[in-house]
């Protein structure tokens, strides 16, 4: 029988390399974002390019899989696992909620703008990565949510709206708003949970690949349904572009993926959504100073709220907070 953890498993991560990830992670969301808005809007099509990304990160997956022997063990043991009650079989679902995330860009950004989907999606993951690491869900046990792991959360959240700060004054928050802001809250919430449930296969599987294997799968095959669905009501998507680099979407999204599936057992769910919470802000300020799009500037109200939100991950994940040093 397979151990429930594998032997030599139980390793602690220094913090400054453990965060330093997460930024990196989370960094390249932002780059995600634009190249698959780019490619939406060649193909005329959100859920479209949502459904090219998401297809090619797991076509990249799959050949992974295939040619390492640890990914192919993980896929061999996988029922094992599941026969003998190390985690439920939905935890293997847990890709549904990442594309419930894409499908709620494509459907309200465009209403909400970036700045009120951004704050509503923050406030679920640090709401969600409190409640996550409280209850235990995670593969790392409880963690208490001691007063610097909520100074650091509160921090974190007001790092971003002081980012997107100008644009909400500008753009304001109606009566009529508040409602489609409930998706990207919903989807920050699910977020905390589906690192949570990735994280606990990784701990049996050893390595994160097989988990990232199934979010990829079970994310396009939702994004696919949810094309077909909607396929009568909005037409086709346009031809597939010729530009190499529309296709690296999926790409970095596996590096999210598997960033925070590793990470959350050592770092906890709320940190490490803090760290990919506070990397997406370095990710947006480097994209918006080297390859600006019309309109987007680095003003010092950008580069100040980043920096908050920085603080705000040292902040909690401060050693007191449980986490092991080697």
């Amino acid at each position: 029988m397979t151990p429930a953890v594998r032997e030599g498993e139980h390793r602690t991560l220094p913090l400054p390399l453990g965060l330093f990830l997460a930024l990196v992670a989370g960094s390249a969301m932002p780059l995600q974002g634009r190249i698959n808005g780019a490619l939406g809007e060649e193909l005329g099509s959100g859920i479209g390019a949502a459904v090219v990304s998401f297809g090619v990160g797991l076509l990249v997956l799959t050949v992974v899989i295939l040619v390492l022997p640890v990914g192919r063990r993980g896929l061999r043991e996988m029922p094992g696992h599941v026969r003998a009650g190390r985690f439920p079989w939905w935890y293997m679902l847990a890709g549904a909620f990442g594309a419930f995330f894409v499908l709620s860009q494509g459907l309200v950004v465009t209403f909400l703008g970036v700045a009120l989907f951004t704050v509503a999606n923050v406030a679920g993951q640090i709401g969600s990565g409190l409640l996550v690491d409280r209850i235990g869900f995670g593969p790392g046990g409880p963690r208490p949510v001691s007063t610097a792991r909520l100074v650091g959360a509160l921090l974190a959240l007001a790092g971003v709206v002081w980012v997107v700060w100008p644009t909400l004054a500008e753009r304001g928050v109606a009566f009529a708003v508040v409602g489609p802001m409930l998706m990207p809250l919903v989807a920050g919430l699910l977020m905390g949970f589906q690192q949570a449930m990735n994280g606990v296969q990784t701990r049996h599987y050893g390595n994160p690949l097989p988990a990232t294997f199934f979010n990829f799968l079970i994310g396009t095959i939702a994004l696919v349904a949810t094309y077909l669905v909607m396929l009568p009501f909005a037409g086709p998507a346009g031809d597939l572009p010729s530009v190499w680099w529309m296709y690296i979407g999926g790409p970095l999204g596996i590096v999210f993926i598997a960033a925070g599936a590793v990470l959350v057992r050592l770092l906890g769910v709320l940190v490490v959504s803090l760290g990919l919470i506070a990397g997406q802000l370095l990710g947006s300020l480097a994209i918006d100073a080297l390859a600006p799009v019309p309109g987007s500037t680095v003003s010092a109200t950008t580069v100040l709220g980043t920096l908050v939100a920085l603080v705000a991950v040292v902040i909690a994940a401060a050693p007191r907070s449980g986490l092991k040093f080697r």
